[in-house]
């Protein structure tokens, strides 16, 4: 498709009072024939005026010189040769006309595209037209671009040249001051309670800070110094404070129904255990978790479970704690025996009750699940567990496996494992001390 503007201008005859219009393909007015030839043998003529190329293009400028001795002459005109890939072609003849448009300094508004203002750019630099060069880069400054307009654009303006750069100006690296800028107020929004219509924003918010953070095929965005940190842990810490303090009005807010106000924060938490994993700052929360494990376990085991919104709730404090859990059980945070104990003894039986009742939930009325856990939580959750259980004391271990081999709930969390390597490491504890004492 052609790119089609109207190609004239005025070509004042000095003996005539008279401004005589310049179009391109009239016969009767041009001096200049342009031949737009492709290797693969496509071969247009088009009939042009020498004031208009020479004034506002240096190729023919220069081919029309009389220090170029090359310069054909067809029908008794000079004949100006132009050789392009045949994928170019229309570019060039869009190129061509435009140099009728350009030729009062005005440019047109309209170029068709990404694509096809992209092209005439290559053309109006290899051919030497700075002012549809400057209304190229111009538009593509200005546009939006489509994923595939953007990797062309980063394909082809690099090698163009310093005319073309400010093209790229989107795409330039952002300083760390700037980008620490947009992460702490992220941040901020991230971990707020905005109104419910801007809940699709705040979760976009949320994402884009996991995928500041994340290492893939580039290296992540922000490097979090020691004050970066501070900042997050505050601001964690104040979704911690107040998910406590829902929990200890828990009875009211199912009064008042406001446990989607609770979903919320438990959810935002759920979220927050990623950044501090990816910031490697998990350790305030683990053991701020850890602390108040046995009031969150009361609390929700207290509430009334029949209903849609506690389960829901009930779902994301298993996420959560799956996480601590998990950051416990494979040395993430390093805490005492007695603490491991602790967290094995209240959340064995907390995750064993849980499972059923979230799992056996019905869907709704319209035929989704109002919520969900998936298996690999509770894969996960399982895995913890018996890791941290096989780094108890033995007698630990023993009393552990004591109680879930003694109720009817054995399926899940399943501890075999922890049994089996607690029998064998029982059966040779003996030879193995007594070798080691040999040893000695």
């Amino acid at each position: 498709m052609l790119l089609l503007v109207p190609g004239a201008s005025m070509e004042i005859y000095p003996d005539k009072e008279i401004a005589v219009p310049c179009i391109i393909g009239d016969r009767t007015t041009s001096d200049v024939v342009v031949r737009i030839r492709t290797q693969e043998g496509r071969d247009d003529w088009f009939y042009c005026h020498s004031r208009i190329l020479v004034e506002k293009c240096k190729y023919f400028a220069d081919r029309l010189s009389e220090s170029w001795p090359t310069c054909q002459i067809l029908d008794s005109r000079s004949c100006v040769e132009v050789y392009c890939q045949d994928s170019e072609f229309n570019h060039h003849v869009n190129a061509l006309r435009l140099l009728y448009v350009v030729a009062d300094n005005s440019l047109p508004e309209n170029w068709n595209g990404v694509k096809n203002a992209l092209g005439i750019l290559q053309v109006g630099i290899k051919l030497g037209c700075p002012l549809m060069v400057r209304g190229c880069v111009d538009y593509l400054e200005a546009v939006s671009w489509e994923e595939a307009e953007e990797e062309e654009i980063l394909r082809i303006i690099p090698a163009l040249g310093p005319e073309a750069e400010p093209i790229l100006a989107r795409l330039q690296p952002v300083d760390a001051t700037a980008i620490r800028g947009i992460f702490l107020s992220t941040l901020h929004f991230a971990t707020s309670s905005p109104t419910p219509d801007m809940s699709d924003l705040k979760s976009s918010a949320q994402e884009q800070l996991e995928y500041m953070l994340t290492e893939d095929d580039d290296p992540i965005l922000l490097i979090a110094d020691d004050d970066l940190k501070v900042e997050v842990r505050k601001s964690i810490n104040c979704l911690l404070t107040s998910f406590y303090g829902y929990l200890e009005d828990l009875g009211q807010l199912l009064e008042i129904d406001k446990t989607r106000e609770l979903l919320s924060v438990v959810s935002d938490l759920s979220w927050a255990c990623q950044i501090l994993i990816k910031l490697e700052i998990m350790r305030e929360f683990v053991n701020s978790w850890v602390e108040k494990s046995e009031s969150i376990t009361n609390w929700v085991t207290d509430a009334n479970l029949n209903n849609v919104d506690m389960l829901a709730i009930l779902a994301k404090i298993i996420e959560v704690g799956g996480k601590v859990l998990e950051a416990i059980a494979y040395g993430t945070v390093i805490l005492p025996t007695a603490k491991r104990l602790h967290m094995v003894k209240l959340w064995l039986p907390f995750v064993r009750l849980s499972k059923p009742l979230i799992t056996s939930w019905s869907v709704d009325v319209e035929g989704s699940p109002p919520f969900k856990v998936d298996n690999e939580i509770w894969q996960s959750l399982e895995s913890s567990l018996v890791s941290m259980v096989l780094a108890l004391p033995s007698g630990d271990q023993a009393e552990i496996l004591t109680q879930w081999l003694g109720t009817h709930h054995i399926q899940y969390p399943d501890l075999t494992e922890a049994f089996e390597v607690w029998c064998y490491r029982s059966k040779v504890a003996k030879r193995r001390l007594t070798l080691l004492g040999k040893m000695r």
